[in-house]
């Protein structure tokens, strides 16, 4: 019997892996295992989440490089045809594929995506692509544009530093694809030292990215200017235009076509009845030899008079410049128009940039002050504006005779020439001149509204140096999960410590 009991006594004794389990301390353990467990499956979750739903990053710097502009989504908004973007060698999670499918949050008709070309055959035969190759395609029906990696940024030799264009390229490439005509910009070429290949290699970089075919013109050899050009542009001459020149520009003229003018100061008098010819079709006096000069330091740059920051006026071409900082001219010079013969010739004048009351036109290049000599011309002078010329009036419709539209030449003319050149105010200057100040917005949005493109008049997106400047939208999220979530975890960590607690 007692062999028996201690028998009994031997089975009934707890199981010593049971007794583990039944420790406090691992079961905890195995608790705080399974919540860690469950945590990163949640934050997988809801990163697939936020993968599928294609949300766009908060963006944190100042110029706002990875966010769309509004500028960009009211161009592509309206656009009812089918366009892809293929990002052929780039991954999903890229800054400019993240850029890019923000424009399907606008129009669904718009689609980017990062693919393998290796598993795109069709793709990689159309178009010529390479295994291994980075680059993007832009397509729409049987339009397209190959980008390459390059073409997304630009290269500042004075600072070396590499500045994104991501947006203004996937913009005008969406638009280029989906016009149904791309204007097309001409300068004259062989009377003037300013050209594109040489001294305005930014202004060329940015038409293009303006949706703009840009094309230099040497009227000797072709004889006329080309049906073709939606706006002709005539830098500086340094010597005067040929009869073949002002004949072609003439019949240019009187077709209804529009010229963008610049011309900065002169330093010696010459002799250009012809170019003068084609000025005087506008209203346009004979430019004087001489330059603007400021006395009113809040209207010049580092204290130089010869850097003028004028007054830009409210009109169609400058609106979203009007109230900014301004544009900045180097020696610029100013432009005189005959207001009596205006209403004789049919032109409207526009004042588009007025030099400020305080300047001063210095003719005299010895005076070795800044301050006004006596008998210099003091005022304010026109620096920029906008001349329309009727060629014919519009006629209403009778019963002999159909009616006919109304033809005009618009003339925009700067006295600069220096302000859309890449031309740097000194040994030390980081830029060139039309990166400075709304420089290359204001030939920007002049062109635009020549070529009849008014919706590209705009206040372009800076791409200069980044740093964080959340919204308020923004910095609320920020603080929540800075601050609220950290606190929340805590609160429930000690409401679960006094449960436990009481438990013992």
């Amino acid at each position: 019997m007692k062999e028996k009991k201690e028998k009994m006594k031997k089975e009934k004794k707890p199981n010593k892996l049971i007794e583990i389990i039944k420790k406090k301390w691992l079961i905890h353990g195995t608790k705080t295992f399974l919540l860690i467990l469950i945590i990163i499956a949640l934050l997988i979750a809801s990163n697939m989440l936020m993968q599928k739903l294609e949300l766009a990053p908060i963006d944190f710097t100042q110029e706002k490089l990875y966010t769309l502009t509004e500028e960009s989504k009211e161009k592509v908004k309206n656009i009812n045809k089918k366009v892809n973007l293929y990002f052929i060698g780039y991954t999903e999670e890229d800054a400019n594929v993240d850029l890019a499918k923000q424009y399907k949050k606008i129009n669904e008709n718009i689609i980017a995506e990062a693919i393998d070309i290796n598993n795109r055959p069709d793709l990689a035969n159309k178009y010529g692509i390479e295994s291994g190759t980075q680059g993007i395609i832009v397509e729409c029906g049987e339009k397209s544009k190959v980008l390459t990696a390059n073409d997304l940024v630009t290269y500042d030799k004075s600072t070396y530093e590499t500045i994104s264009i991501a947006e203004e390229k996937l913009t005008s490439s969406i638009i280029s694809v989906t016009s149904n005509k791309v204007p097309k910009v001409y300068f004259l070429a062989g009377y003037s030292e300013f050209s594109l290949s040489q001294n305005m290699n930014y202004l060329t970089m940015y038409l293009g990215n303006e949706i703009n075919e840009i094309k230099t013109l040497d009227v000797l050899s072709v004889g006329k200017i080309p049906d073709d050009c939606d706006t002709l542009i005539i830098t500086t001459p340094n010597k005067d235009f040929d009869d073949i020149a002002v004949n072609s520009i003439m019949s240019y003229i009187q077709s209804g076509r529009n010229i963008l003018w610049l011309n900065s100061a002169i330093t010696s008098q010459k002799d250009m009845p012809n170019v003068n010819k084609i000025l005087a079709e506008y209203g346009v006096k004979p430019f004087e030899v001489g330059v603007i000069r400021e006395t009113d330091a809040s209207k010049m740059v580092t204290n130089s008079p010869d850097l003028i920051i004028p007054e830009i006026q409210s009109t169609t071409v400058t609106k979203d410049l009007y109230n900014t900082t301004g544009a900045i001219f180097i020696n610029a010079t100013k432009i005189n128009i005959d207001t009596e013969k205006l209403e004789e010739q049919k032109v409207e004048q526009t004042d588009l940039l007025l030099a400020s009351k305080s300047s001063y036109f210095r003719t005299n290049f010895n005076y070795q002050t800044n301050d006004i000599v006596d008998g210099e011309e003091t005022g304010t002078f026109v620096v920029g504006a906008e001349l329309q010329k009727t060629i014919q009036e519009a006629k209403e419709a009778t019963e002999e005779a159909e009616g006919t539209s109304a033809i005009s030449s618009k003339l925009i003319i700067f006295g600069e020439n220096y302000f859309i050149s890449d031309y740097q105010l000194s040994q030390n200057s980081q830029y060139g001149a039309i990166q400075l100040g709304y420089n290359k917005d204001l030939i920007l949005n002049a062109i635009a509204y020549l070529v009849d493109r008014e919706e590209d008049i705009t206040a372009r997106k800076s791409t200069g140096t980044v740093t964080y400047t959340a919204t308020e939208e923004q910095d609320t999220m920020i603080r929540i999960i800075i601050f609220a979530v950290p606190i929340a975890i805590i609160i429930v960590g000690i409401i679960v410590w006094q449960v436990r607690r009481r438990k013992k």
